[in-house]
């Protein structure tokens, strides 16, 4: 494609076009020959050239399998057709209006979806194994993470791969669906088992003793709900994104948040009558909760098989697992304050807002980092930022400006309070709360949810361009580790208002 010289000049110097590749392939191609041709990043963040002859396989790296090096120079030279954002973006315009009504209708069923979440668990946590097996309190956050582990990164990668045009062909966007799908299911099956894991050593650290039988259930529990919740999200979240391209919406403002619409619910509810499930089983038939363990373990192999046919997939198989295992044992933690917190008589009532303020955090941040990603594939080579973010980090950057990144941090951060007013009445009228919440519940909530999200837009901005600069894919890095920050942050601003508004003897919000 052909750019006129007068529209290359009047393109931004800080970096949305390829000025290490574009134009120097453009002045003089007989250079960018010479010089080997594109740099890839391998798995150790190591820079080795790649020979780009068509008779030769070329290595495929954690921030090209979207966006190879031609659709690169493609989305830049394209880029200065299209209209462009105050930051210099070559992504099309949007406005403030479409930024928030496209977000607004997400997250209010993101909203919903926890509310919802936050009422089945106050329900359950009366059942028989949620006496009995306390430890199941740990596994919640941890499980419930994986939706930002999981299903937000797979819907980040293909929101990403939709913008930057990877899926026009049948072929190609098949062949990234599936791909994607079996490396989530191959991934939901080994952190559900280490999510129990996790939960049986925090359990017996905290308690001193953990039966084997409850070990059991812990791990029959935890990987049959990671495995078919992940496979039911996952299905639902490709129909999502599919039908946002039909519609023209920008999936990076729908993907994330219509994953954590049913994605809280779905997982608790699989939680809880698995978990019933196998108690009542623990003692006649236990042989069938090993049984459920080798089956779904036995379909590791099938998975790996499937995932390694696409470049996508197989090379996350190598180098996926480091965000997604850590944000698990982060969000583990939470869910070991939350047990604590759940077995103080004098902090009851905090289960139903405990989800809430968890996925909304979530859920907003997840938006901005999808967003900040889609950015850097569209305008940037790996390890290339923009000229503002080479300098020290400043938090004040991340809502002071008028790019589009900028508005909709803005945006996300003033969605907040409303938000989680609408979410609180709406426990009240749905008798999810035992009493209306008193103002200073009310105040100490909203100020606990906009302190974790406010930081979470922060820690967003820098680790997504750190990221970046690092060769790293921030699709699949990102979202595991904000979500689960998410998920700690949550849990102990919460239990810490609670705790406060006990000292002072406020018992209105229980």
């Amino acid at each position: 494609m052909v750019v006129p010289k007068s529209q290359d000049e009047q393109l931004p110097a800080s970096g949305s076009v390829d000025r290490g590749t574009s134009q120097q392939y453009r002045s003089n191609p007989s250079s960018y020959q010479q010089s080997g041709g594109p740099q890839h990043f391998s798995s150790n963040g190591n820079i080795s050239p790649v020979n780009t002859s068509p008779h030769e396989p070329q290595e495929y790296t954690e921030t090209d399998f979207l966006l190879p090096n031609k659709l690169y120079r493609a989305s830049r030279f394209s880029g200065s057709m299209r209209a462009k954002d105050a930051d210099g973006s070559g992504a099309p315009a949007e406005t403030v209006c479409s930024i928030v009504i496209q977000i607004l209708v997400p997250f209010l069923l993101a909203g919903f979806g926890t509310v919802s979440a936050g009422m089945l668990l106050e329900v359950v946590q009366n059942w028989d194994v949620f006496q009995e097996i306390t430890e199941i309190f740990i596994l919640v956050p941890a499980v419930l993470g994986m939706k930002g582990n999981l299903e937000m990164t797979l819907a980040s990668r293909l929101s990403t791969a939709v913008n930057a045009g990877k899926m026009e062909t049948a072929r190609e966007k098949w062949m990234l669906i599936i791909g994607n799908l079996a490396l989530k299911q191959l991934q939901a099956t080994v952190l559900g088992l280490l999510a129990s894991l996790m939960a049986t050593v925090l359990g017996w650290m905290a308690e001193g003793k953990m039966p084997f039988n409850h070990v059991v259930l812990l791990c029959s529990a935890s990987v049959s709900t990671a495995f078919m919740a992940s496979l039911l999200q996952g299905v639902i979240m490709v129909g999502v994104i599919m039908g946002s391209k039909r519609l023209g919406i920008n999936p990076d403002n729908v993907a994330t948040p219509m994953a954590a619409s049913f994605g809280d619910l779905i997982t608790l509810a699989f939680l809880a009558c698995f978990s019933q499930w196998f108690f009542s089983l623990i003692d006649l038939y236990p042989y069938v909760l090993y049984l459920v363990d080798m089956f779904f373990l036995c379909l590791i192999p099938l998975w790996v098989v499937i995932a390694s046919k696409h470049p996508a997939s197989h090379m996350l198989l190598r180098t996926g697992w480091e965000p997604i295992v850590t944000a698990m044992v982060i969000s583990s933690i939470g869910g070991l304050i939350l047990d604590k917190t759940v077995s103080d008589p004098n902090l009851a009532g905090i289960l139903v807002y405990a989800p809430v303020i968890n996925g909304i955090g979530g859920n907003l941040v997840s938006i901005q980092s999808s967003r900040i990603s889609t950015n850097l594939h569209l305008n940037y080579s790996p390890r290339e930022v923009p000229e503002d973010r080479r300098s020290c980090y400043n938090p004040c950057r991340t809502f002071l400006g008028s790019g589009a990144n900028h508005r909709s941090a803005q945006i996300l951060v003033l969605l907040v309070i409303p938000g989680q007013l609408v979410f609180i009445h709406t426990i009240h009228l749905m008798k999810g709360g035992h009493t209306l919440p008193s103002p200073l519940f009310t105040i100490a909530f909203l100020s606990a949810s906009l302190i974790q999200v406010f930081s979470l837009l922060c820690i967003a901005d820098c680790m997504v361009h750190c990221l970046w600069r690092r060769g790293k894919d921030p699709d699949s890095y990102s979202i595991p580790y904000l979500t689960a920050l998410g998920d700690l942050f949550g849990t102990a601003l919460l239990s810490l208002a609670f705790l406060m508004l006990w000292c002072i003897g406020d018992s209105g919000s229980v």
